[in-house]
């Protein structure tokens, strides 16, 4: 007697031609991306291709699309990986129709795309918004440092690249003597080095940084000699000096310690809990049921700007995917605190609940101090006002809310999906990347609730 085992004859042929749909589970995320990608409107992705015909045949954009969002949700973003998975995962080839565009056309589509890219968070926003998952009232502000793809160590200051550049454009110059004396002049031999020559080549960066870094002296000069003149003119109108330290000279306001990256010259040295790294700030405006409902980078260390901005476009994207629910309240940290953020009007008359000190004397404060004796004391600052407001018991429940909301989502981006580090350079680039990956967030959210209900 023989053994009782299924068949494996890996040289059997397919006797009827094989099906996609055979090939993965109903339930698998490759068949929801597919679906809602079908709901979205791709039309800015198709405006660049010849209605005509005419030319060499390209890939649909409405598969590359469904591949890029479908890597992404997997925590996949490069392009050369994504090419494997092309030929190897069984989830990809169906997203892919069984097709394999190399990581050169991968790449090149995203990049090409990056402004169309950004219009998908919203269409999935809409998606969700449709679905019911939208649900606002409390909302909840934050920002997480991500590292750039460059490095630390790659920091120069202004007299450091001054001092590089020179030397590269003297090598280059004695390049050049040295060919013309050994090949002669108007030969091959009397051109600039390739990397002189190349656009994207070491030298250019360097004076992208020398720029940013002239322009920011500049400002640091100006911002001081406004300082020294308003000083300056409240003595003269008082008559009295003012009190305090004597302002620096605008040329000792320069700060010669500044540094810009060479590698990526948008990326900035932020400081977080482990340390400082290079990188950028990337923001999230999310609900309670961590909905991201708006996203943005920026290039500033601290929080404190990007408060009022980052509600002005949680109000926006919520009348454009026309979500009725109005924004009632926003929960934020205290890198969000000041005195103009205080007194200035959130869009949407949206209130503000904002931390004034630091997150671990903030919780302490919410437990050990009673809540505060009514009326309200007259002459206090917005500060204190808001110092307050926290302590009161609507306060103290509503800011809980915010370590429930908005810190846990950064984790499932950084942690589970591996988004510590962007893989792209460039602010514009970065800016693009973010928002795919909270747009992926969203459908992932969307995925899992299974309240999907397509028209």
């Amino acid at each position: 007697m023989g053994y009782n085992f299924l068949p494996c004859n890996r040289n059997q042929a397919y006797l009827l031609p094989p099906s996609l749909a055979d090939w993965l589970p109903e339930s698998h995320l490759a068949w929801f991306v597919l679906e809602a990608i079908e709901q979205i409107d791709l039309e800015p992705f198709y405006a660049k291709y010849c209605i005509n015909g005419v030319g060499n045949s390209a890939f649909n954009p409405s598969m590359m699309v469904a591949l890029l969002i479908y890597a992404y949700c997997t925590g996949e973003r490069s392009s050369r990986q994504i090419e494997k998975h092309c030929q190897s995962d069984v989830a990809y080839k169906v997203i892919s129709a069984n097709q394999s565009p190399d990581h050169s056309t991968i790449s090149r589509f995203r990049k090409d795309n990056q402004s169309h890219l950004k219009l998908l968070f919203l269409e999935i926003l809409r998606l969700c918004g449709e679905a019911g998952l939208v649900k606002l009232g409390n909302v909840s502000l934050d920002g997480t440092k991500i590292k750039a793809n460059a490095s630390l160590a790659a920091n120069r200051t202004l007299e450091h690249l001054e001092q590089e550049i020179e030397k590269m454009l003297s090598e280059a110059s004695a390049k050049d003597a040295q060919e013309d004396k050994a090949f002669g002049a108007g030969k091959r031999g009397d051109e600039m080095p390739e990397d002189l020559r190349d656009r994207n080549s070491r030298i250019n960066r360097l004076k992208a940084c020398k720029k940013r870094l002239d322009r920011e002296r500049a400002q640091a000069v100006q911002a001081q000699q406004d300082k020294i003149e308003e000083r300056e003119t409240k003595e003269e109108s008082t008559g009295k000096k003012s009190r305090g330290r004597k302002p620096k000279s605008p040329e000792e306001a320069k700060n010669k310690e500044a540094k810009a990256n060479v590698t990526d010259p948008d990326s900035r040295i932020m400081k977080t809990q482990k340390g400082y790294v290079q990188g950028l700030n990337a923001q999230a405006v999310v609900t309670e049921r961590q909905v991201i409902i708006a996203e943005d980078v920026t290039q500033q260390e601290n929080d404190k700007k990007q408060l009022h901005p980052m509600l002005e476009q949680a109000e926006s994207n919520r009348q454009a995917v026309e979500i009725k629910e109005k924004i009632v309240v926003a929960l934020a940290d205290a890198g969000y605190s000041s005195e103009d953020n205080f007194t200035k009007t959130a869009a949407g008359d949206i209130e503000l609940l904002v931390a004034t000190q630091k997150d671990y004397k903030q919780r302490k404060a919410l437990k050990e101090q009673p809540p505060p004796d009514e009326p309200i004391p007259e002459g206090l600052s917005p500060t204190e006002l808001m110092e307050r407001k926290l302590l009161t018991e609507r306060g103290r429940q509503l800011y809980k809310l915010r370590g429930q909301t908005v810190e846990p989502v950064f984790g499932q981006i950084k942690d589970v999906r591996g988004f510590d580090r962007f893989m792209r350079r460039g602010f514009e680039a970065c800016r693009s990347e973010w928002s795919l990956i909270c747009a992926t967030h969203n459908l992932l959210k969307l995925w899992r609730s299974a309240k999907v209900c397509w028209n």
